[in-house]
C-alpha cells in the first residue's frame, strides 16, 4: 500500500495540545481532590489543590485563546466545518464502524486525507467539547473564582451551588471525553502512530485504514 505523510499538526497546534493536555489532567486530579473528603494518596491536600486548580484553570483559559484564534486564522479551522448533507447518517455510519466494523475487517468509512482530518463522529464530538463544553467550564470556573459575580438565587436555589454543580458536570464530561479521545487515538495500524504524529506534526496515512486524527 502507498503511504502518504500529511502535515496535520503545525507547531502552534502541537504547543497548544501539550499545554492543554497537562492542564486538563491537573484540573481533573485537583478537581477530584476538591470534591473528595477521603484521605488517599491520589487526593491532593485541599489547600494545594485550590492553588493548582486555579493556576491550571487560568493557564488552560489563556491557552484556549491560542486554539480558538489559531483555528479562526489558519487552515486548521476548515476541518471543523460541518456540512448539512447526511448530518446524522455520517456519524451513525462511523459509530457502526467503531462498534462492529473495525473488529470484522471493515474498511474505515471516512479515512483520513488532505481534506479530512477527522471522521464525522470525531468532528461533532470535538465541536461539542471544544466550542461548547470547554468555554462553559471556563466561564463557570471563573464565576466560582469570583463568586460575587454569580446571581444570588435562581428559583430560590443558590446560584453558587448551581454554578458549582454545572461546573462539576462539565468537568466529568471532559474527563470522559479525554478517556475516549485517548482510546480512539490508539486505533490504527500501530497504537502509537497518532501519538507520534502530535509530536512530529506529520501523520502517516496508509491506504484506506482506520487511523484517526487528534485535534
Amino acid at each position: 500500500m502507498a503511504t502518504d505523510k500529511i502535515y496535520y499538526y503545525p507547531l502552534w497546534l502541537r504547543i497548544w495540545h501539550a499545554i492543554n493536555a497537562i492542564g486538563i489532567i491537573l484540573l481533573i486530579i485537583t478537581g477530584i481532590s476538591l470534591q473528595s473528603g477521603v484521605e488517599s494518596w491520589f487526593v491532593v491536600p485541599f489547600d494545594k489543590a485550590i492553588d493548582i486548580h486555579n493556576a491550571a484553570g487560568v493557564t488552560v483559559t489563556l491557552n484556549y485563546l491560542l486554539y480558538f484564534f489559531g483555528n479562526m486564522f489558519t487552515k486548521n479551522g476548515k476541518f471543523y466545518i460541518v456540512k448539512p448533507k447526511a448530518f446524522l447518517k455520517r456519524p451513525i455510519k462511523q459509530a457502526y464502524y467503531y462498534a462492529w466494523g473495525m473488529f470484522h475487517g471493515m474498511k474505515a468509512p471516512y479515512p483520513l486525507s488532505e481534506k479530512r482530518k477527522f471522521n464525522p463522529l470525531q468532528k461533532y464530538t470535538y465541536i461539542l467539547t471544544m466550542y461548547l463544553a470547554v468555554p462553559c467550564v471556563i466561564i463557570t470556573g471563573f464565576a466560582l473564582l469570583f463568586p460575587e459575580l454569580i446571581i444570588e438565587k435562581v428559583y430560590n436555589v443558590s446560584g453558587i451551588f448551581m454554578t458549582a454543580v454545572f461546573h462539576s458536570a462539565l468537568g466529568f464530561f471532559i474527563s470522559i471525553f479525554l478517556i475516549i479521545h485517548l482510546y480512539i487515538a490508539s486505533i490504527g495500524k500501530n497504537p502509537l502512530d497518532n501519538f507520534k504524529s502530535i509530536v512530529t506534526g506529520w501523520h502517516h496515512v496508509t491506504g484506506n485504514n482506520g487511523s484517526n486524527g487528534t485535534k
